[in-house]
């Protein structure tokens, strides 16, 4: 599959690759990350190969991320109108004000003006509220998102790294009041973080969400660099930081995917990624690429394809302990399906319940 087969990100129809390029690293403000020269080599050859959707925010490496996408784009407006730009808004560039993050009205609507001056472009495809404003309540966040949306700043909205029961009371508010609804999330997801597969996942599904990954790879832990073999081997950089947290299950998924990659010719983080990007409810997975060769092997995970034994070998490993009451209805439901009507030795009252969890839905 090539970056150019473009799907529909959730209930909306606004065409993405399947494989977003994650500008996080574009910048090295931060004493880390991609030089400016890389950053641009980076985005030459992935709207080359046909990609179309960049995701980057107002925080990543101190706002230069957004400013050197607004660099690359902003003499060709073929290219910029091409593109599907994402970009979120909630860190505070701006310590000394006390309205300078969040997701109140004033906050958001400076973020977004400050983002389109560095995207150096009059609008944002896809705009994402970056994280869960406690303080503010979803209601202005969603009123001042969808001022943005009719004043033609912004195309699109999406929520990211926000509870299950705060997006979906914020997108049915939305969807009430006649308001832009959100139509995509974006959550870690990989298969060391399968827990979103108890509400979030299934929330996206249900509301008309599509499910964007970030961090598929688990930052670097199922790229195959950290192994049993080579343990002792990180004395400095961000491999010594790493190491400590790989831990004797990890070292058997790697050893896993490893098995896998040798099996289909290929590398243990496209197998990773092959996994992610076939996930129910998943559009597009955000890959991070720090040079220009880690682009290039992460865009061949768009054809492996994994048979259901070797995906049932990954699952096997990584199968979450999910949240009360997933568990319990699954339970019940398996017990109905068996044609009991006892949980525990009690008749059950979720039975007619139950019925819609079947147990290996989980």
């Amino acid at each position: 599959m090539p970056l150019d087969h473009y799907v529909t990100l959730g209930r909306s129809g606004l065409r993405v690759s399947p494989l977003a390029l994650g500008a996080m690293t574009f910048g090295e403000d931060l004493g880390w990350g991609s030089s400016v020269e890389e950053s641009n080599a980076i985005l030459d050859r992935y709207i080359e190969l046909g990609g179309n959707f960049i995701d980057t925010a107002n925080g990543y490496t101190k706002g230069h991320s957004e400013k050197i996408i607004g660099d690359h784009i902003t003499h060709d407006r073929a290219k910029r109108d091409r593109l599907v730009i994402a970009t979120k808004f909630s860190t505070n560039l701006y310590p000394g004000d006390p309205n300078g993050g969040g997701s109140n009205r004033k906050s958001i609507i400076a973020a977004c003006e400050q983002s389109l001056r560095r995207l150096q472009t009059d609008y944002i495809d896809l705009y994402w509220l970056h994280n869960w404003d406690k303080n503010t309540p979803i209601e202005e966040t969603l009123a001042a998102l969808h001022t943005l949306v009719e004043s033609g700043k912004v195309r699109y909205i999406g929520v990211s790294d926000t509870p299950a029961w705060k997006a979906a009371q914020g997108q049915l508010i939305a969807q009430f009041r006649g308001w832009t609804a959100f139509i995509a999330t974006q959550i870690e997801y990989s298969l060391t973080e399968r827990t979103v597969e108890g509400e979030l996942v299934p929330m996206a599904q249900e509301l008309g969400m599509g499910v964007v990954p970030w961090s598929p790879l688990s930052g670097g832990k199922l790229t195959g660099k950290y192994t049993r073999s080579n343990v002792g081997q990180d004395k400095t950089g961000r491999a010594a930081l790493m190491r400590p947290r790989m831990t004797d299950q990890l070292y058997d998924l790697v050893d896993e995917l490893g098995r896998i990659a040798g099996e289909l010719g290929t590398t243990i983080p496209r197998v990773a990624l092959a996994w992610v990007i076939a996930r129910p409810g998943v559009s597009s997975s955000i890959m991070g690429a720090r040079t220009l060769a880690h682009l290039e092997d992460n865009v061949q995970a768009l054809d492996v394809y994994l048979t259901p034994e070797q995906s049932a070998r990954l699952d096997d490993l990584t199968t979450p302990q999910l949240p009360f009451p997933i568990p319990f209805l699954a339970a019940a439901a398996a017990d109905l399906h068996q044609g009991g009507t006892m949980v525990n030795g009690q008749p059950s009252k979720l039975h007619p319940f139950a019925a819609q969890y079947p147990g290996d839905h989980y």
